[in-house]
């Protein structure tokens, strides 16, 4: 039989980043429970990348000042509410699935920022046109086997690929609806994002969770990169451009 390993880290950060045991426990839970600390961490991580983000979409921050010579502020609460729509769609459906898979095998897991990355991506969405955030990760400890590590890499972008799907469904299934503003870019935008963070996701680079995929099931990579690749494609070509 193999033998399992402990990982201290989905992530494989160093172990100041996966503090705060709850109560100093280490104990699974049942999938879906949040501990009060986590609760905290999934809040400030989605109002800094809500912000963040919202402040490109509508263009509103020093980069376009300096280009525009002023700011567009009656387009700032859509870019902020397609931001936050955007945000828990992709990032937080797509950390939770890692956290409720890895509950679902025993193990203790739970989701933590990481401040250097929110306080670099909030600068970029304050100074520059450029989009990149890398908030946190879900943690988890306990005995694992390598397909159940797997299995918990995988439950990510899967989450992400499903919700692309379903978005493009219903813009084909409700054409006249979702071609009229605003919704027209709302289901671009959350299709775009799902389908581009699976992508990203599923790199076999560092800490991304392609690299655990493949040590566990390199068939159900290349089957799941398939998919959000064409789905990418779909957004790009076939659904409204995401332009306000």
């Amino acid at each position: 039989m193999p033998e399992k390993k402990v990982y201290k880290s989905f992530h494989d950060l160093s172990p100041r980043e996966y503090m705060y045991f709850p109560k100093g426990s280490l104990e699974a839970g049942k999938p879906g429970s949040f501990s009060r600390v986590e609760l905290t961490h999934i809040l400030v991580s989605m109002t800094v990348l809500t912000i963040t983000f919202g402040l490109i979409l509508s263009r509103n921050n020093v980069f376009y000042i300096l280009v525009n010579g002023s700011l567009n502020l009656s387009i700032l609460p859509f870019g902020i509410g397609l931001a936050f729509i955007g945000i828990t769609t992709a990032f937080f459906f797509h950390e939770i699935s890692h956290k409720i898979m890895a509950q679902r095998l025993g193990l203790w897991s739970e989701y933590r920022m990481f401040p250097q990355g929110l306080r670099f991506a909030l600068l970029l969405g304050l100074f520059t046109p450029i989009v990149f955030a890398a908030p946190g990760a879900v943690m988890f400890r306990g005995e694992s086997m390598s397909y159940e590590t797997s299995k918990i890499a995988m439950a990510g972008p899967l989450a992400n690929i499903i919700i692309a799907t379903i978005g493009i469904v219903l813009y084909f299934s409700f054409n006249s609806f979702f071609e009229t503003a605003p919704f027209d870019i709302i289901i671009s935008f959350i299709c775009y994002v799902n389908a581009f963070l699976a992508i990203f996701n599923l790199l076999p680079f560092g800490p991304l969770d392609g690299t655990k995929i493949i040590r566990g099931n390199a068939t159900g990579w290349i089957v799941l990169l398939v998919i959000a690749i064409t789905l990418l494609m779909i957004s790009i070509t076939e659904l409204p451009p995401i332009v306000f």
